[in-house]
Order: structure tokens, then C-alpha cells, then sequence
């Protein structure tokens, strides 16, 4: 699926919608309008600048760990640590990130959250476009 024209990029991984932020401003709209409480959020760690990344969970499953780690690989990959070996990467529901008041764009709070460290990575089968658009 193409991800031209909107503010965020679209991959698949298992039957899993996985959405990645393409900027501040498209980071917050896919964080608090197209994110459901639900689903699952992710994000590079430590306070590094990166994509906002949303798993599309409208069962309300329990993620499996192998979409977790795509999508994971893939916030390690919009960050701008994406020439480290492995990168920490916190995630949670959507329902606990939240916006500090007066907070620039961008810019979220985590109520609780778990991290992993993955070894930045596109997803499987993401178009060329995808790949020089994040540089």
C-alpha cells in the first residue's frame, strides 16, 4: 500500500497495519487522532528524535512478539539513531501517551511503558521510496 500523500507510511507484517510517523506535526496526528487507545505505540528511547510508530490492533490482541520486533526495527530505523547497532525502543498502548501542555509537536509523555533494543531495519517488502524518504 502506498503511503503517498498522507502524513504517515503504511507497512503490513502478518496481518498487522503498522504505521510510521513521517514528521512532528504527522507524528502527533498519528498519535492522537488516528491511534486508538488500544493499539500499540512505539518510539526510540532515551529522547531520541524519531518517527511516532502505531501496530493497528482493532481485535485487541495480543501483539505477537515477532510484529513487535518488526515494528520496532522499523522506529530504530526512522530515528535518527539508525546507524547504531542496536537501538532501545520503548512501547506501550496508546492510551498511555499523552501531550504535556504547551508541549512543541512531536513531543510526548509515557505513562508506563516496557523497551526493547532492536538492530534498526525496514520492514520486509517496503517500497524504495519509503527507504529514500527517510534519509
Amino acid at each position: 500500500m502506498s503511503s503517498k500523500g498522507r502524513p504517515y507510511r503504511t507497512f503490513h507484517h502478518e496481518g498487522f497495519e503498522i504505521l510510521v510517523g513521517k514528521g512532528e506535526r504527522d507524528n502527533d496526528h498519528l498519535t492522537f487522532d488516528v491511534a486508538e487507545p488500544h493499539d500499540l505505540w512505539l518510539h526510540a528511547g532515551g529522547g531520541t528524535p524519531g518517527s511516532h510508530v502505531v501496530v493497528k490492533n482493532p481485535e485487541k490482541l495480543e501483539v505477537p512478539r515477532s510484529v513487535l520486533e518488526v515494528a520496532a526495527a522499523a522506529a530504530a530505523w526512522f530515528s535518527k539513531a539508525r546507524g547504531a547497532l542496536k537501538v532501545e525502543i520503548h512501547y506501550c498502548n496508546a492510551s498511555q501517551v499523552s501531550k504535556p501542555k504547551g508541549a512543541p509537536p512531536g513531543l510526548v509523555e509515557l505513562r508506563k511503558w516496557k523497551s526493547l533494543r532492536v538492530r534498526p531495519a525496514l520492514p520486509e517488502g517496503a517500497e524504495e521510496a519509503d527507504a529514500e524518504e527517510a534519509r
